[in-house]
């Protein structure tokens, strides 16, 4: 940036990128000798067109990323250890909110884990960016991906996060639907048959309304069975089970209509993922990634403790996805990599106690 020395650029960035514009130009003008008085504004400014430099060195979006042909596969060398990439979504607080229901906007959150090395994280506003598929490539690529190398991608199903993983990034790639999320679909269902058996008094005068609940906890448990097998088919079935005995209930019932919503979507959910329905069992007993929990904390890591939902900050998709951009070179230890590359008088370690306090 004109006018800015590279190891002050790098400062600003850095420390706008893990805390607040207003503290870090506060805590960059108490600790550094210099005259002028760092403000917010510029310091945003200048992270922004060092996120914008980021950008402008992604490279084109194809189709697919496949390189090579199984016969150029077979030369390599043997492949480092299996990658496992879990995706998840996060939501932002919108600046030009338009109603309660219309004032956030996504954000893709993943984490891709080497079993014997690092983790790297990527984020990026789903409706802003245009090369999400290439950024992943990316990341993936930097922890030195072959394509003869598998790689597990892990995710809850949803559209967004499911097309970001269809697209070939690696001939031995692998696309699971993630455990937990399956689980925490079934918990609820699970709550809402025990609300409904709360509800059944001892001398009830339909003992058949009783039985039908108790036909629901037992087809739940088998559900359960069937998706932790892989055996799909016969979990769909289950799932049908289930709708057919919520029409024989009493139309009183409290938890009735909200059951048969959480059903039916659940239904919709199985069906729409079966093809990454595993047997999870199997892959538990190999000590192998059945759920992106790993994930839900890096949702809080990226984009969380940033965007600080307490506070309803609000953000425009272009400023949260160019900061987005920054943050995930500064946990990722590479920012400094990077301006090390752009000015070579800088290199590539930091030689500053500020280090530490980042």
């Amino acid at each position: 940036m004109p006018g800015v020395v590279p190891e002050l650029l790098y400062l600003e960035t850095k420390f706008a990128s893990l805390m607040s514009y207003g503290l870090s130009a506060e805590l960059l003008t108490e600790i550094l000798p210099i005259a002028e008085e760092i403000s917010p504004t510029s310091m945003r400014r200048h992270q922004q067109r060092v996120a914008e430099r980021i950008e402008g060195e992604l490279g084109e979006e194809p189709c697919q990323f496949i390189e090579g042909c199984p016969g150029d596969w077979a030369k390599q060398p043997p492949p480092g250890p299996p990658l496992t990439v879990g995706l998840d979504g996060g939501y932002v607080h919108a600046s030009d909110q338009k109603s309660k229901t219309k004032g956030w906007f996504e954000v893709i959150t993943g984490k891709s884990v080497q079993t014997e090395g690092g983790a790297k994280v990527f984020a990026f506003v789903n409706k802003y960016d245009t090369k999400p598929k290439r950024r992943l490539y990316e990341v993936l690529k930097s922890q030195g991906l072959q394509m003869n190398q598998q790689v597990v991608f892990l995710s809850d199903g949803g559209d967004t996060v499911r097309d970001l993983q269809h697209y070939y990034l690696n001939p031995e790639s692998e696309h699971l639907l993630d455990w937990f999320h399956i689980t925490m679909r079934l918990t609820v269902m699970g709550q809402m048959v025990k609300g409904m058996t709360a509800e059944l008094k001892p001398d009830d005068e339909h003992p058949e309304t009783a039985a039908t609940v108790a036909d629901l906890e037992r087809h739940l448990d088998s559900l359960k069975w069937n998706l932790w097998h892989g055996n799909v088919l016969h979990a769909l079935q289950r799932i049908s089970d289930l709708d057919d005995d919520l029409d024989m209930l009493e139309e009183n019932l409290e938890n009735k209509k909200k059951l048969e919503k959480a059903v039916r979507e659940f239904h919709s959910y199985i069906e729409a993922n079966q093809a990454f329905i595993p047997n999870y069992g199997d892959r538990y007993r190999h000590d192998e990634t059945i759920s992106t929990a790993f994930v839900e904390s890096t949702v809080n890591y990226v984009v969380s403790k940033r965007f600080v939902k307490k506070q309803q900050m609000r953000w425009s998709q272009r400023g949260a996805h160019l900061l987005l951009q920054t943050r995930v070179q500064v946990l990722n230890d590479d920012l400094r990599k990077t301006f090390g590359r752009w000015f070579p008088g800088m290199g590539e370690e930091e030689h500053t106690p500020l280090k530490t306090a980042a």
